[in-house]
């Protein structure tokens, strides 16, 4: 089947990655040596990080290329062990042409207590990010982690990673890094709306229904579904109670004409 994506050259993807690099590190999404980021110029090729460099320092002739079984095409630096990760989610979903990982304060609390970004209180994170699920604990640089992240990476843009961090991925390399900052974005909301002020009106499921209608218009495949709290005795949540309640009364009943 022909590929018709439009690549980065391989300057400009090593240019971008450095350039991507900065604006994480500056936004304190990293420290020290911390995360990653890959791009591809090929359907079987990326240029990716390499291991130990400060992503607030790297230069283009730093970058390594691989393909996407894992083996060095090119570079003379060695890449970061967690590239795992970024292969995995080529392989998992040919529409992914850019992955970016790091460690971004509010997100990754959520992941290190477990908690998914899955309110919706925000239409700029339904639209653009979707919510974001938490892969299972895995020790970094192993194969655990591409195994914990397998199931989310066609369905969501983004994963939290227990106890590490997060990432996310997109059709080119601005559009991954931009949902690292919409998660980071949309978690510090969430943190101060549901955990501080302990109140937040969410959206209720027509209003969520045409922000994924606009997702679909912007060619945005993936993403996932808000859980609302609709209240309402139409909603799926009061009709289960009602069943219950019922069921409960009438084993009351049962039990009383007994006596």
């Amino acid at each position: 089947m022909q590929d018709n994506k439009q690549y980065y050259s391989d300057l400009e993807a090593r240019e971008m990655i450095c350039e991507i690099g900065r604006r994480m590190y500056n936004r304190n999404y990293v420290a020290a040596n911390d995360g990653n980021i890959s791009v591809k110029v090929r359907p079987n090729a990326i240029w990716t990080t390499p291991t130990g460099v400060s992503k607030g320092y790297m230069t283009p002739d730093m970058m390594v290329k691989m393909d996407l079984s894992g083996k060095i095409l090119s570079g003379n630096l060695k890449p970061s062990s967690e590239v795992k990760m970024h292969l995995r989610v080529y392989n998992e979903n040919p529409e992914v042409n850019a992955v970016v990982h790091a460690h971004p304060p509010v997100a990754t609390s959520f992941a290190i207590a477990g908690i998914c970004l899955d309110k919706p209180i925000l239409p700029e994170a339904i639209v653009l990010l979707g919510t974001v699920p938490v892969a299972p604990y895995a020790l970094p640089g192993t194969q655990e982690v591409p195994d914990s992240i397998a199931p989310y990476c066609k369905e969501h843009n983004a994963v939290l990673l227990a106890n590490h961090g997060a990432l996310t991925w997109g059709r080119d390399l601005v559009e991954a890094y931009f949902r690292m900052e919409s998660l980071e974005h949309y978690a510090t909301i969430l943190m101060h709306s549901n955990h501080i002020l302990k109140k937040a009106n969410e959206l209720n499921q027509s209003q969520i229904t045409d922000l994924i209608k606009i997702r679909e218009s912007m060619g945005i495949k993936a993403g996932g579904v808000p859980i609302c709290k609709d209240e309402s005795p139409n909603s799926l949540q009061a009709q289960d109670i009602e069943k219950i309640v019922q069921k409960v009364t009438e084993e009351v009943l049962k039990t009383l004409k007994k006596f």
